[in-house]
């Protein structure tokens, strides 16, 4: 090989090494940016306004409460007359709305896409598909102390006496007979502003709306004549440790295939509707010693007992005065063509 060749090889390797050094830097020599949060895409605040949006997606009758809204900075020339902006109003009073139409996650609340309780299609919106609203009369001490809010989920007990067919005290019954129930709206009043203290003033209410499946109403409405409800507020790791049960024992079945929104859709479908059956109980002897553990029984006069037969002579209570001889157990021998029965502890 001559020194032309030679040459030619080198000066090919050296652009090579070159070419390959810098296509390394340009593909991992520069750090990775680091994400960071800039106002309204790096703009000054004075041209930005504060507005309110959603924290996470918001599908068609959600309720708000104080974790899904939140203000950011938004462009001045953006910002349009239905947003809600920091100041010109109180986002405790957007609490309790049900969204009407569908919001992304990170964009603005418009006024127009929050029904308030009692607007006019704001029970159409909060309900889901196939679901009913049922009103349930409360106390302050049956509603938790007003600690229930639209969006919470409670269960339902029912309270009653069952008096029998004797004339004992009645037993004292209670039993969890719904669970699960979303709140859907109360008669609770917050337009009374905040104290001193910040904290929004509310007023107790005596009714309380929950969504129901048509035959989960139908219990509601007959539970309401039987005895007097109750509310107990669910704790939210409550449905997941239940639906955990439910996938296992096979009442939710979990679909094929390792689709990561069929299975989120599914856990949200399985997680949101209301249960029945597998009732729990309590009677007045569990919790006193005073008191019934079953309802009291009829009577021997109403059972047919020997109250309710007539006397005989000398107080017998049998009309001849004497009892009537009952037979007793007997054998049965058979000598040829003789048969004949012999009660035990008799002689033949």
């Amino acid at each position: 090989m001559d020194a032309r060749k030679l040459i030619l090889l080198f000066g090919a390797l050296v652009i090579a090494g070159i070419t390959a050094f810098m296509a390394r830097n340009i593909l991992v020599g520069a750090p990775a940016p680091i994400a960071g949060a800039a106002p309204a895409g790096g703009m000054s605040p004075e041209n930005t306004t504060e507005v309110m949006v959603a924290t996470r997606a918001l599908p068609v009758g959600t309720i708000i409460d104080a974790e899904a809204i939140k203000y950011v900075a938004w462009p001045k020339e953006l910002v349009e007359g239905a947003y809600y902006i920091k100041g010109q109003g109180e986002p405790a009073k957007l609490q309790g709305t049900v969204v009407r139409f569908a919001i992304p996650a990170g964009q603005p609340i418009t006024q127009g896409a929050l029904v308030k309780p009692g607007d006019r299609g704001f029970l159409a919106a909060a309900l889901g598909p196939g679901m009913r609203a049922v009103t349930v009369p409360v106390s302050a001490q049956s509603a938790v102390a007003g600690f229930v809010f639209p969006g919470d989920r409670v269960d339902l007990v029912l309270t009653q006496s069952v008096s029998g067919g004797g004339d004992g005290p009645p037993l004292k019954a209670s039993e969890t007979i719904l669970r699960n129930l979303r709140v859907l709206a109360t008669d609770q009043r917050t337009d009374k502003g905040v104290d001193e203290k910040g904290n929004t003033v509310v007023t107790n209410y005596s009714t309380v709306t929950v969504e129901a499946t048509p035959k989960i109403a139908e219990k509601i409405a007959v539970a309401q004549t039987v005895g007097t409800l109750s509310l107990s507020l669910r704790s939210i790791a409550d449905n997941q440790g239940e639906l955990e049960e439910a996938i296992a024992s096979g009442q939710v079945s979990v679909p094929d295939g390792t689709d990561p929104k069929a299975e989120k859709a599914m856990i949200a479908r399985a997680a949101a509707r209301p249960q029945e059956g597998n009732t729990t109980f309590a009677t007045g002897a569990d919790v006193s010693r005073f008191q019934r553990s079953s309802v009291p029984g009829k009577p021997k006069e109403e059972r047919g007992g020997m109250g309710a037969m007539p006397m005989g002579p000398g107080g017998s209570p049998f009309p001849g005065g004497a009892a009537p001889v009952q037979p007793g157990p007997t054998v049965t021998i058979t000598r040829g063509n003789t048969v004949t029965v012999v009660p035990l502890g008799g002689k033949n």
